[in-house]
């Protein structure tokens, strides 16, 4: 299996490459070398191909791998900018372009408000230091001469939550606005953004269990993870073994938290009459920061990740959980008050595809592994419409039909339209009662963690929900606490052996 068609772009291959050689060195215990070597490694020649010099290459290396082994602890935020890596974009605001015919009329000269145009040998030219962004002059202009540029990271984050710093012109987050989706981090073509990674915890982890004989290793995997590796040739089952392989004890899919968590949801709803989801930490947080006179009607039930972990942690305290998914946000989720303590770590598929190279598990050699924790409305949560799907399921799974409560659903794809569903609610002209709120466009298999971001066919998941052997919600819930009995009745007796 080729590595590059892993990725879709080249940046995230290069994140890759880093991500893997710090594993590699994690795993034999020679994490102190890794500044050296590494860059070495993925920088060798004499002729630099990304960068002004080899020099830049390998001190922007430095800094992945300074993310990838936790980043800057004083920055609270999971995205980080790698200042030496944001240099080369055009400053954002209103450009005259070669466009510009040099009329004797002058309409974005007369319209400007403040005076930063100017016409010099007959062609317009805006005085950045003046200008207000007003767009007026580009509104008159004839010629469609003007033009407004915008830097990447500033496009893809729709919350307006980076903006450039006054001194030189670098890309800046404001924590008190960023949800961590992880939007501009894929957008910019420099790689100039990044995600901080707990792929040296994890492994730290694993090396401390001992093979699972003083803890147990479990994996609780997103239900996009069946969007990850068809592009490839390679199975679900296939992906289940390598994570096995890895040292994983046992994995579980999130999907049956969102089981748990669209039953939960759907009585919640009923009782309130109006609620917001709490799937996505990155719309969660949204709300929080942005609305917060909408916080209440957050539903109070924690994410499906969560859900299905504290469920394990009930039945074995000891064992250590690490979620893997595509989401950038869950890498802030975890660390909050609320849920501290239930998940151990977060990995992006990107970083479990580092791991597995580190190890030199080759999946499409792999064999297959079964993966059926969940039931088909559990599963497609990793679409967009998917949780709103499931808590229809679930009303009709309770009993909760049309004349006790009437569902009316709006699912929101992508922030841009989240923010416009809370708009209308925090304005009190919303329609519907129920918002399901994504921060990634698709839903979660759109995520910034995620191995390739192209379009994805929401059929692939459906597909893979309905392959589950439950097909009610209640009926995946039921099998797997019949299943955390008999995992308590076995721990016990181990339990009482460790405090003698």
């Amino acid at each position: 299996m080729k590595k590059g068609y892993l990725f879709d772009t080249k940046v995230q291959l290069l994140k890759y490459k880093v991500l893997r050689s710090v594993a590699r060195h994690a795993w034999e215990d020679e994490l102190d070398t890794c500044y050296y070597d590494t860059p070495l490694e993925i920088v060798p020649r004499d002729e630099a191909t990304m960068r002004c010099c080899i020099y830049k290459e390998r001190a922007i290396i430095a800094e992945r791998i300074r993310m990838a082994m936790g980043g800057d602890k004083n920055n609270e935020n999971v995205i980080e900018v790698l200042d030496i890596a944001c240099d080369e974009c055009p400053v954002s605001g209103y450009r005259v372009s070669d466009a510009c015919r040099g009329c004797i009329a002058h309409r974005c000269v007369d319209v400007c408000p403040v005076g930063a145009i100017t016409a010099d040998n007959h062609c317009a030219t805006i005085d950045p230091n003046k200008c207000i962004s007003c767009g007026k002059c580009a509104s008159v202009c004839p010629y469609s001469a003007i033009l407004f540029r915008r830097r990447p990271c500033e496009v893809a984050c729709k919350i307006k939550a980076i903006s450039m710093d006054a001194k030189d012109n670098k890309a800046e987050i404001d924590n008190s606005k960023c949800i961590s989706c992880g939007a501009c981090m894929y957008q910019c073509p420099f790689g100039a953004i990044a995600d901080k990674s707990y792929i040296v915890d994890t492994i730290r982890l694993m090396k401390k269990s001992g093979g699972n004989k003083q803890f147990k290793m479990i994996a609780v995997v997103a239900p996009s993870i069946a969007s990850q590796y068809s592009h490839v040739g390679v199975t679900l089952g296939q992906v289940v073994s390598g994570i096995k392989a890895l040292g994983f004890h046992d994995v579980v899919e999130a999907a049956l938290g969102a089981d748990m968590v669209a039953y939960k949801e759907a009585g919640e709803l009923a009782e309130k009459g109006f609620l917001t989801s709490s799937c996505c930490p990155a719309f969660v947080d949204y709300i929080e920061k942005a609305f917060p006179q909408l916080k209440d009607h957050i539903s109070h039930n924690v994410s499906p990740v969560m859900e299905i972990s504290r469920f394990i942690k009930q039945t074995d305290p000891d064992c250590k959980i690490i979620f893997i998914g595509p989401c950038t946000a869950k890498k802030m989720e975890f660390r909050k008050e609320k849920v501290k303590g239930i998940v151990d770590y977060v990995l992006t598929f990107e970083e479990l595809q580092a791991l597995f190279d580190s190890r030199d598990i080759a999946l499409d050699e792999m064999e297959e592994s079964v993966l059926d924790n969940a039931s088909y409305y559990g599963r497609i949560f990793a679409r967009s419409g998917g949780l709103t799907d499931a808590v229809r399921e679930a009303l009709k799974e309770q009993d909760i039909t049309e004349d006790k409560f009437q569902f009316k659903p709006i699912a929101c794809d992508g922030i841009e339209a989240c923010k416009m569903a809370l708009l209308k609610a925090s304005k009190g002209v919303l329609a519907e009662n129920f918002i399901e709120g994504m921060a990634c466009v698709n839903g979660c298999i759109g995520g910034a963690g995620c191995l390739t971001h192209g379009p994805k066919d929401k059929t692939e998941v459906d597909r893979y929900g309905k392959q589950a052997m439950a097909k009610d919600i209640s009926d995946a819930i039921s099998i797997y606490e019949l299943k955390g009995k008999a995992g308590k009745a076995e721990a016990a007796p181990a339990a009482k052996a460790r405090k003698k």
